[in-house]
């Protein structure tokens, strides 16, 4: 891999020295404006991205899991007049009364998502810069960029599905076993009811591929970026968002799903495909559920597929040509818009790059 090659300030802070002096800017050869201002509160304060990416994270998921909480109590108690004897003391109780409700249930963990997830990472960036859209890379993307972005989606899968197998097939503690399998059974009882296509795919895979996209490769990735590289960022990122659904004995699988949707926002400049990818995939696991629920196939265990490796091998073959070939289209694409002041390549070798602005 190339050593970076510093990318270009907007003309005006070229002309301009006293501007970059009292300012600070971050580098996207993606932004039609040129640098991204930094002008926000914590900016003006110094405060490293290091601390607003741990605050960040504790903060979305306390919200979220508060939240969630709470409006699925609200909803239980206050709206269904269900007691809070009739919840406890066995889990038996407790995912009997889920199953009943499981429509107020998802409608919390979505009111969850969006004020937990979604409009923190927003205020947060707003804290950052007045450009807060462009911050998190809020912006279009080429059909060509989303098109490979799914078709990769496609050979990342199989390879996905064969981790998780083995990733499972290890001497876990009891203790996670039973954590695990009562979050299974919870998602299981939920798909088992009677929700019309639309309200499924929107509550349980559009609202969560916009929220999680939002923070995790929209502000975590933008601010990791900043000290620590693109490359290591994109890991990052990933590693972060399959801790995130605290799931140890699949951690990796959606660590891997994660780093591909870093990648992609990074090489596009663009939520969009990674918004793409994780509709597509959510959607995915959504319509399986119900295709099996109506197979009558209420015991399939979608971890426990054994993937023969030949598969694996041949998806891994074609991950890397479509990785290859998006990368390339994103790189034509980028020097064909651009306005002159980006040089073929010059963007490639930014993979390394961190950010140019201040930290502590």
């Amino acid at each position: 891999m190339t050593n970076p090659v510093p990318e270009p300030c907007s003309e005006s802070a070229v002309r301009d020295p006293a501007v970059t002096a009292e300012k600070s800017f971050l580098s996207d050869v993606w932004s039609p404006d040129g640098p991204i201002l930094l002008d926000g509160r914590l900016e003006r304060r110094r405060f490293a991205p290091w601390k607003t990416i741990v605050i960040g994270l504790i903060v979305a998921f306390l919200l979220f899991q508060g939240i969630a909480t709470a409006v699925t109590l609200f909803f239980l108690i206050v709206i269904n007049g269900v007691s809070l004897s009739e919840m406890g003391p066995d889990i038996e109780s407790l995912q009997a009364v889920m199953r009943a409700h499981a429509d107020d249930l998802i409608i919390a963990n979505s009111i969850g998502q969006i004020l937990g997830l979604l409009i923190p990472s927003i205020l947060f960036a707003r804290l950052h810069s007045s450009n807060s859209t462009g911050f998190l890379r809020l912006r279009g993307a080429d059909i060509r960029l989303i098109a490979l972005s799914v078709v990769g989606l496609f050979a990342l899968i199989p390879i996905v599905q064969w981790v998780g197998s083995v990733t499972d097939a290890l001497p876990w503690p009891q203790g996670i076993r039973d954590f695990e399998q009562s979050q299974m059974d919870m998602i299981e009882n939920i798909l088992d009811q009677d929700f019309s296509v639309f309200f499924a795919i929107s509550m349980m895979a559009l609202t969560p591929a916009i929220c999680e996209e939002i923070l995790f490769r929209g502000y975590i990735q933008r601010q990791a970026e900043r000290i620590m590289g693109v490359s290591v960022a994109i890991i990052f990122s990933g590693i972060i968002f399959g801790l995130y659904h605290i799931r140890p004995t699949q951690a990796l699988p959606l660590a891997l799903l994660g780093v591909y949707m870093a990648y992609l926002t990074w090489r596009s400049g663009s939520l969009v495909p990674a918004f793409i990818v994780h509709l597509a995939n959510n959607s995915f696991a959504v319509f399986l559920g119900k295709y099996l629920k109506n197979r009558g196939d209420t015991g399939f265990d979608l971890e426990s597929i054994q993937i023969p490796l030949f598969i694996v091998l041949s998806a891994i073959a074609v991950l890397v040509a479509v990785t290859y070939i998006f990368h390339q289209t994103a790189a034509r694409l980028l020097t064909e818009t651009g306005d002159g002041e980006t040089v073929p390549g010059e963007e490639i070798s930014a993979m390394s790059e961190g950010g140019n602005q201040h930290h502590e």
